[in-house]
């Protein structure tokens, strides 16, 4: 399974730009006759955190919760950019220890979008 995850900092902010990377990396479809309406992919889970801060670690953050329920070894997360995940080296190892823990060991980049790939 493919799983992606977006975030925004503030209620301000727009995931039109990471929408339009993961839409060029196939991760997202376009909807046909709705505006800015998008949609996953098949074998494709969205997951979205809008308005959370950075400062709460990935892990501890809603959508990403609701990505460890669903997530099965060999699945790929993948994410438009490493800073809509983790800002800090401790959360990226923190990242990567329970990708590891969970059989998703490596982080190829996919045609733009950063991913975990098992």
């Amino acid at each position: 399974m493919q799983i992606v995850y977006s975030r925004v900092s503030t209620a301000a902010q727009s995931l039109l730009r990471q929408c339009h990377i993961l839409t060029e990396a196939g991760l997202l479809v376009r909807i046909e006759g709705v505006a800015e309406g998008l949609r996953p992919a098949d074998g494709v889970l969205l997951f979205e955190d809008p308005a959370t801060t950075s400062k709460i670690p990935a892990l501890d953050r809603p959508a990403f919760g609701k990505i460890a329920a669903k997530g099965r070894p060999g699945d790929t997360v993948t994410v438009s950019e490493l800073l809509r995940l983790c800002r800090d080296l401790l959360d990226i190892h923190a990242v990567r220890n329970w990708c590891q823990a969970r059989g998703v060991p490596r982080w190829p980049c996919r045609r733009g979008a950063w991913g975990r790939r098992g």
